[in-house]
């Protein structure tokens, strides 16, 4: 076999198990499915899907929020996802992109998620811009899903 065409099957099976023929199925914000393969978002947190939060005097879903704007995002188009770790819960820990946007810096940037500064200090200027311009959660009340969490494990 000629280098070349070494060259070229590879290409060819690296892109192939890279984007995915089936489509991502959206768990929750920080959360997709892709096949047998399930991809936790790195550096970045979500609220959980029975969290509220308020914003004058409404109670809002905001673990819907968040996924319901990673399903718009996504918008039934390919997701490229580059591993970085398994997580404990057997989830693979990646940095995922849908035309070679991140979708982690999108949800952060638009107020869906914030950076996860336990484990990275990435998207830490997204969540600041979002901060600064009232974007997403940050128009609203809301406790942070680490604290939500740990909340509900005290309990």
């Amino acid at each position: 076999m000629t280098f070349c065409k070494f060259l070229f099957l590879s290409i060819l099976l690296f892109t192939s198990n890279a984007f995915s023929q089936e489509k991502a199925y959206v768990v929750d914000g920080d959360t997709i499915h892709i096949g047998s393969n399930k991809y936790r978002f790195s550096g970045i947190d979500t609220p959980e899907m029975k969290q509220t939060c308020s914003k004058d005097n409404k109670i809002i879903m905001c673990g819907v929020l968040a996924k319901d704007a990673l399903i718009q995002k996504i918008n039934n188009r390919p997701v490229l996802c580059k591993e970085e770790t398994i997580d404990r819960y057997k989830r693979i820990v990646a940095e995922c992109f849908v035309n070679k946007e991140s979708l982690s810096k999108y949800l952060v940037r638009n107020g869906y998620a914030f950076a996860y500064r336990k484990y990275s200090k990435k998207f830490i200027e997204d969540e600041q811009y979002a901060r600064e311009n009232k974007l997403g959660l940050w128009s609203m009340t809301f406790e942070y899903p680490w604290e939500y969490r740990r909340k509900l494990r005290s309990k």
